[in-house]
């Protein structure tokens, strides 16, 4: 949690307009109780107020929920390969924002675009489950496949929307599909909170179930746990999880995969304190590839889902290199 809060101050206070971090917070005080404390121009106030900050919490609940989801997946599938943007559930919400890009008019955005997300990010969830299963439980093999199979589609649909989208929907486009939290606004924060809330409640009380998922679908049965009703409920969770993610910050890959791995590995597999743990890892780990992105090439910005994946790829080879050894 200090790590977090720490992680916050600097997002705020630190990026390619260099402002005092002292004056810095001070804006933000200013901001809540009408003082003039910071005694700063209106434009570096509007920086810290408008931009610094908006972005910070938009990082935070993104990296948050995609964490939790990957954890949530991860224990359902009993495998830790199986992060949402691995198994093609990021790819099928991208191809719901894209299109409603694409398709709805600007002003109508800020709510089509992620229930587009939404819709789309379900249906490859339900898609993949259905593939994957099999009389003798969930394969791995066919889940990683079907993945690859999802992910091909997805970028070739994309591809296509993207070659006849005019110039302007074009670089919107580009730039969302590489992940920015440049888009961070009110309306935005306010519907990821909610959902953050909302799945971080529900999967908390599914942690037992996911628990005892870790011996076995016939073992959880016998331990009093409804599987298909758990596993419809984790499947709408991450779908609605991943979709807003995907909407409001565009593809930010491998946080569902390299976080909740790193905590089981401090912590042990119990979801009780996996799953909340995954969230502040997750919220701690975007924030911080965030302010490399603003700070790298500054005053330009690189987008962050370049440099998840930069950290996220090494970290899957080396997952299917430990994978390999104990097959």
């Amino acid at each position: 949690m200090s790590l977090l809060m720490l992680g916050a101050v600097a997002s705020v206070t630190q990026g390619a307009m260099a402002i005092p971090a002292k004056k810095s917070l001070l804006a933000l005080i200013d901001a809540a109780i009408g003082s003039n404390a910071a005694d700063l121009a209106n434009y570096q106030r509007a920086v810290i107020v408008e931009l610094r900050l908006p972005r910070t919490l938009l990082a935070l609940l993104v990296g948050a929920i995609l964490a939790q989801c990957g954890a949530a997946m991860q224990g359902m599938f009993r495998n830790p390969l199986a992060d949402p943007g691995i198994i093609g559930v990021s790819s099928g919400s991208a191809v719901g924002a894209v299109l409603a890009i694409f398709l709805s008019p600007p002003e109508l955005a800020w709510w089509i675009v992620p229930l587009g997300a939404f819709a789309a990010g379900f249906g490859t969830s339900v898609l993949i489950y259905q593939l994957a299963r099999g009389s003798t439980g969930t394969s791995v093999f066919i889940l990683l496949l079907a993945g690859i199979a999802i992910s091909a589609l997805a970028g070739a649909f994309i591809g296509f929307i993207s070659y006849i989208a005019d110039d302007a929907r074009l670089r919107d486009l580009s730039l969302w599909q590489m992940g920015s939290l440049a888009s961070a606004d009110s309306g935005r924060l306010w519907i990821l909170a909610a959902a953050f809330a909302l799945i971080a409640w529900r999967l908390q009380r599914s942690a037992n179930g996911l628990n005892a998922l870790l011996l076995g679908e016939a073992e959880a049965r016998h331990l009093g746990i409804d599987v298909e009703q758990l596993k419809r409920e984790l499947v709408l969770l991450v779908a609605l999880g991943v979709g807003l993610a995907v909407s409001a910050a565009g593809v930010i890959g491998f946080i569902g995969l390299v976080v909740p791995h790193f905590v089981r590995m401090l912590t042990g597999p119990n979801h009780t304190t996996l799953l909340p743990l995954a969230a502040l890892g997750g919220a701690l780990l975007l924030l911080l590839a965030d302010i490399g992105a603003r700070l790298f090439l500054a005053p330009a910005e690189l987008p962050v889902g370049i440099l998840t994946a930069l950290l996220g790829a090494p970290f899957f080879l080396v997952l299917l290199l430990q994978q390999r050894q104990r097959a």
